[in-house]
């Protein structure tokens, strides 16, 4: 019982330490008042301080240095990919895990590709083409049935690094991450051929360059469609048909 009564304790003062770094507009690597100052500041025990720094840390929303002192952390995503990592195992499904994870990565890019389809420039254009270039050349020296996931990823952040927005390819790499992780874990590690990604990729590139959204839109339904088919073989299917 004294458990339980002490997890909201721990909440509250998790709350109160978030809007004091707030309140003070402390960024990321600023230090934080020392235990006892938050103790006395709080009005709570030097232990349920402790107990909600360590919490935080869990969230990277406070970095703990021993020996040096409590800092604001990076607020990183890195808490979400491990939960949804764990999330997605736990289930003993591959097909649901894999499915759920693909589906979300699909929704946004989909929806993410049209408000760049309009606006990418030449030179940015260049650039995709030359990552999917590079793809095609990692394919020529791969061996048989390997493909590039780093191209692959850098692909997808460079797609949509003229948004300026900077959670877009943190979220974008962490479902990234989280679909690697899952599906190495499950044994699926069967990407298309390097053909096919290649040409996915290429076909992306060339709807843009046309300034065809909706055949934009389009071309990165195939290549997500794809990416789920080919699962499939190993017992995963996406959500969408």
């Amino acid at each position: 019982m004294r458990r339980m009564s002490e997890e909201p304790r721990t909440s509250r003062i998790q709350r109160q330490v978030v809007q004091l770094i707030l309140d003070r507009r402390l960024t990321a690597g600023a230090p934080l008042p020392t235990e006892a100052e938050l103790t006395e500041a709080l009005g709570v025990s030097r232990n349920s301080v402790r107990e909600a720094l360590k919490a935080l840390q869990a969230l990277d929303i406070v970095e703990i240095r021993h020996g040096y002192g409590t800092y604001v952390g990076r607020a990183s995503l890195t808490p979400l990919v491990d939960g949804l990592t764990f999330r997605a195992l736990a289930r003993h499904d591959d097909t649901g895990a894999l499915a759920d994870i693909l589906q979300i990565r699909e929704v946004l890019e989909e929806g993410l590709i049209r408000r760049v389809a309009a606006t990418l420039t030449e030179a940015e254009l260049d650039n995709l083409e030359g990552v999917v270039t590079r793809m095609e050349s990692a394919g020529a020296t791969a061996r048989t049935g390997s493909t590039f996931p780093d191209l692959d990823r850098e692909f997808h952040e460079a797609l949509y690094a003229s948004l300026g927005n900077a959670l877009v390819p943190q979220l974008l790499a962490a479902f990234w991450t989280v679909f690697r992780r899952v599906s190495g874990a499950r044994g699926w590690t069967d990407d298309p051929t390097p053909e096919i990604t290649v040409r996915r990729h290429r076909d992306i590139v060339t709807a843009l360059r046309a300034r065809d959204v909706e055949g934009a839109q389009r071309a990165m339904a195939v290549h997500f469609r794809g990416i789920g088919a080919r699962a499939g073989e190993e017992g995963v299917t996406t959500a969408r048909s």
